[in-house]
C-alpha cells in the first residue's frame, strides 16, 4: 500500500524543542508510538517532510545512495532560516553536504588522521590536556560553569591540535561556532560563517608561507600540486572539523553529566565500576542523540520503505533521537542503563556519512568524564536541573551554561 498525503494542521511539528536535557520531546511521543517507520512533519516554513522513526529502517535509509545529503540541490529541505545562508550564497558545508563520489574523494583525504591507531596515539595528550583544565578549575574552588572551565575548551584543545590551529585564537572560533550554530537567522549564520572563513583563509595563507602542523598543514601542501581540495573547499572543509570537533563533545560532555547526576542509582553503579566506562559511553550517546538534524536528506528518486512511498524531491530527516529510542533495537529504550550493550546506535549516523571522528568523540568523553569524577567525586550540580537553559531545537542539543560546585 502507498501513502498519499494531504497537508493538514494536524500534521506535527519539526523539530521540536527539548524541556529536559535528556528526555525527548513530549511531541515525540505519537511519532514513536506510529508503527509505520516514517511520518509526516511540518517543517519551519511550511514544508512538509518525512521523519525516520524506526532504528532498522534509519539504517537501510542511510544506507541508500538515492537518499542525497548535498544541501544546494533544489527543494533539499530546510529546517531552520539559519540554514539559508549556505544554501543562498551556493556554499557547500563540506563533507556533510556532499554525495559520491567528491564526498568519498574528500572523506579518503581525512582517515588517516582519525584511525583508530592515530587517535589512540593521542591519549597522552588528551589526558594532559583534561588535567589541566581540572588544575585550573579546582585551584580556582566552586562553584563554577562546567561549560566554560572543562566542557569547552577540553575539546576546543584537542581538536587545535589535531588540525593544527593555534589555541591561543580559540575565543574568536568558539564565539563563532556558537554564532554558527545557534543564530536564528540568515543573516547572522552568514555573518559567522564568514569570520570563520576569513580567519581560516589567512590561516592557509600562512602555512603556505610557512609549513605548520596537523591535519590542515598537510592539506595546505597539496594546494599547490592539486593533489587535494582546492582553497574554498578546504576552508569549508576546516570549518566543518573545527565546529564539529568541538561543539559535539562539549555538549555531550555536560549532558552526560547532568545525566549521571541526575540518575544515581545509575551514576553508583558506573563509581563501583569503573570498566563499565565504555558502554557508559555508548549508552549517554544514544539516551542524548545531540546530533539530531544530521540525517536531513532528499531524495533523488522514488524509494519504497515500510508499504510507503517517498518521492524523488521530497525531504527525509533521519531523527536519531527518535530511532535511538526504537523499542524494536533497544529494550526499554527510555531507561537509561550504564550496562545496556548500545554500540548499534546511530548518534554518529550511519553509512558513508558516519562521523569521521567518533573514535576521538569516544576517547574524549570516556578521559574527562573519568577525570572529572575521580578528581571531583563530589560534584553537583549548583541549580536544579530543570532551571537550566536548553538550547534551541534547530541546533546541536546542549547548554550554553552548566552551574556546578563540589
Amino acid at each position: 500500500m502507498t501513502d498519499t498525503f494531504s497537508p493538514s494542521p494536524a500534521v506535527p511539528a519539526y523539530p521540536q524543542a527539548r524541556t529536559c536535557p535528556y528526555r525527548l520531546p513530549s511531541g515525540y511521543d505519537h511519532l514513536r508510538d506510529d508503527e509505520a517507520p516514517l511520518t509526516r512533519v511540518r517543517l519551519y516554513d511550511g514544508r512538509t517532510a518525512w521523519v525516520v522513526t524506526h532504528h532498522e529502517t534509519a539504517r537501510t535509509l542511510l544506507a541508500d545512495p538515492r537518499l542525497s545529503s548535498d544541501r544546494l540541490r533544489d527543494g533539499f529541505p530546510v529546517i531552520s532560516p539559519r540554514f539559508l545562508a549556505l544554501t543562498r550564497r551556493n556554499i557547500r558545508p563540506g563533507l556533510i553536504g556532499m554525495d559520491r563520489p567528491e564526498h568519498g574523494a574528500q572523506r579518503r583525504l581525512l582517515i588517516a588522521d582519525f584511525t583508530v591507531r592515530r587517535i589512540k596515539s593521542m591519549r597522552g595528550d588528551i589526558e594532559r590536556i583534561v588535567a589541566g583544565f581540572l588544575d585550573e578549575m579546582l585551584a580556582a574552588g566552586p562553584p563554577a560553569d562546567l561549560v566554560t572551565a572543562f566542557a569547552l575548551p577540553v575539546p576546543s584543545m584537542v581538536i587545535c591540535k589535531l588540525l593544527g590551529v593555534p589555541y591561543e585564537d580559540h575565543a574568536f572560533f568558539q564565539g563563532a561556532s556558537r554564532r554558527l550554530l545557534q543564530s536564528e537567522t540568515a543573516d547572522g549564520t552568514a555573518a559567522a560563517r564568514d569570520d570563520l572563513a576569513d580567519y581560516l583563509r589567512d590561516l592557509i595563507a600562512e602555512r603556505e608561507r610557512s609549513p605548520g602542523p596537523g591535519l590542515l598543514g598537510r592539506l595546505v601542501m597539496g594546494l599547490a600540486s592539486g593533489e587535494g581540495p582546492d582553497r574554498e573547499d578546504l576552508v569549508s572543509l576546516a570549518i566543518l572539523l573545527l565546529v564539529a570537533g568541538h561543539e559535539t563533545t562539549a555538549s555531550m560532555i555536560s549532558l552526560s553529566v547532568i545525566t549521571l547526576l541526575e540518575h544515581p542509582d545509575q551514576f553508583a553503579a558506573l563509581r563501583a565500576d569503573p570498566e563499565v566506562m565504555p558502554e557508559a559511553v555508548e549508552e549517554l550517546l544514544r539516551y542524548l542523540s545531540i546530533a539530531d538534524l544530521a540525517g536531513v536528506r532528499m531524495a533523488t528518486g522514488d524509494i519504497e520503505v515500510g508499504g510507503i512511498t517517498i518521492r524523488a524531491g521530497e525531504g527525509v530527516i533521519v531523527s536519531n533521537a527518535i530511532t535511538n529510542r526504537d523499542g524494536a533495537a533497544f529494550e526499554a529504550p527510555d531507561v537509561f542503563d550504564v550496562h545496556r550493550s548500545a554500540r548499534h546506535h546511530l548518534a554518529f549516523g550511519y553509512g558513508v556519512h558516519q562521523c569521521l571522528g567518533q573514535n576521538l568523540a569516544r576517547m574524549e568523553l570516556q578521559i574527562a568524564l573519568t577525570a572529572l569524577f575521580d578528581r571531583v567525586p563530589t560534584l553537583r550540580l549548583a541549580v536544579p536541573a530543570d532551571t537550566l537553559t536548553l538550547r534551541p531545537a534547530s541546533t546541536i542539543q546542549g547548554i550554553n551554561e552548566l552551574p556546578v560546585t563540589w
